[in-house]
């Protein structure tokens, strides 16, 4: 890394208060409180168990339980979650990009050990009975400050003008746990080792921020991608949301449409409906990308193969069944799946390109979607019941995916033409 990162600043620094000695921790789920979520209930595997001991992030629970213990009012315990959600993304930054101790064997660029230590702490908040008591707004309020901190969402920071340019990355978490929970998310992974670092390109240096995003419906329909959007977008020079897609390839895709096509997210919920935003009334059935594609395709990025996808499905103007459409989508059609399909890949690039477009920036910002190869575990590997949650070419595949996306980013950024 080139840059150098500023610690917490503003309200997150005034809110920090040292911990206390240990007391009881804020365990199990009393009367009252509620259950666990589906994703929740996965941290008892034996392989989440493993991911956090093999990375150190064992430890992150016990210390925030301790924390929560001493909390004796809903001020003080949204001290504890803000500042320890914080901690724990800074944790997973430092350790992707080699600060601080391994805390075990497994592999510093693995996304895991966050997505499995966030999980804990949002099961602590979730089945936390405190005697002074907490009404289900406070205790929702409690949930979404360790997801937006523990995410990078409220540690974006960029230098003044005349710095170097500004980028905002976006990945997601691991999905498809039920399928096999030892999965890893390359686009969460590179979000981790590319948060604020200044890379090279053609039109000087580049500071990258980056976030993570829930593979939940419900946070998206919440809004949670425009509200840590909507503070940046107008200030950066460049922005993509990254997530993993196909098998071996990258594909930038050209256009995102506004349907749900109802693949259950990480709670095992499905939605098939028209993607819900602002004033549906006025929002498109597609936008598209105006991330520098032909320039990222033409160059020699690394080992994958990169692509303009342009194909859509869709029903045609006065149609009554799904098209697929090779080179975009005709006009008045409707959405029936973007470039990037009809989950939350899709639907990310089309809430952030559709707010790029309501904040008037269609024409000056370059921003769109990227998909990374589909990571998968080595060969003698792919039995989940039977194999190991890393090998080699698990690691090798991630890293070169990771390099990869900053070599995507840095041409992107020397192709664009914006701001």
């Amino acid at each position: 890394m080139i840059g150098t990162r500023a610690g917490l600043g503003g309200l997150a620094l005034a809110l920090l208060t040292a911990l206390s000695a240990p007391a009881t921790p804020a365990t199990a789920a009393a009367v009252g409180a509620p259950a666990p979520t589906v994703e929740e209930q996965r941290l008892d595997g034996a392989v989440p168990q493993e991911i956090l001991r093999r990375s150190g992030f064992d430890a992150v629970t016990p210390r925030f339980s301790r924390a929560l213990g001493h909390a004796h009012s809903y001020a003080q315990a949204r001290r504890v979650v803000l500042r320890e959600g914080s901690a724990l993304w800074r944790r997973a930054v430092d350790r992707a990009q080699g600060r601080g101790p391994a805390g075990g064997d497994l592999s510093r660029d693995d996304d895991r050990p966050l997505y499995w230590a966030r999980l804990e702490l949002t099961r602590e908040v979730r089945t936390w009975t405190p005697a002074f008591g907490l009404d289900d707004r406070q205790r929702a309020a409690l949930l979404d400050g360790v997801e937006r901190t523990s995410r990078g969402q409220t540690d974006i920071r960029y230098p003044g003008k005349g710095q170097p340019r500004r980028v905002l990355l976006t990945g997601f978490d691991p999905f498809t746990l039920d399928r096999d929970i030892r999965i890893s998310n390359p686009s969460g992974a590179s979000a981790l080792a590319l948060d604020g670092t200044v890379i090279r390109t053609a039109r000087g240096p580049a500071r990258v921020e980056t976030a993570v995003f829930p593979v939940r419906w419900r946070d998206f329909t919440e809004g949670t991608v425009e509200r840590a959007l909507r503070p940046y977008l107008p200030a950066v020079d460049l922005f993509t949301t990254v997530s993993q897609g196909r098998v071996g390839r990258f594909d930038v895709e050209r256009t995102n449409g506004a349907w749900r096509g109802g693949f259950p997210d990480n709670d095992n919920v499905s939605r098939t409906e028209t993607v819900p935003v602002e004033d549906p009334s006025t929002g498109p059935q597609w936008t598209t990308t105006t991330l520098p594609y032909a320039a990222i395709v033409a160059a020699r990025t690394g080992r994958f193969p990169v692509y303009d996808h342009t194909e859509v499905t869709e029903i045609p103007a006065g149609g009554t069944g799904p098209v697929v459409r090779p080179d975009g989508p005709t006009p008045g059609s409707t959405a029936r799946a973007g470039g990037g399909g009809d989950y939350l890949s899709n639907e990310i690039a089309y809430r952030a390109t559709l707010l790029r477009d309501r904040l008037g920036l269609h024409d000056t910002l370059p921003g769109g979607h990227v998909h990374t190869p589909v990571l998968g575990f080595g060969a003698g590997n792919t039995d989940p019941a039977t194999g190991t949650v890393s090998d080699p070419e698990f690691v090798r595949d991630r890293l070169d995916i990771i390099d990869q996306v900053r070599s995507i980013v840095a041409v992107a950024v020397g192709a664009a033409v914006g701001r």
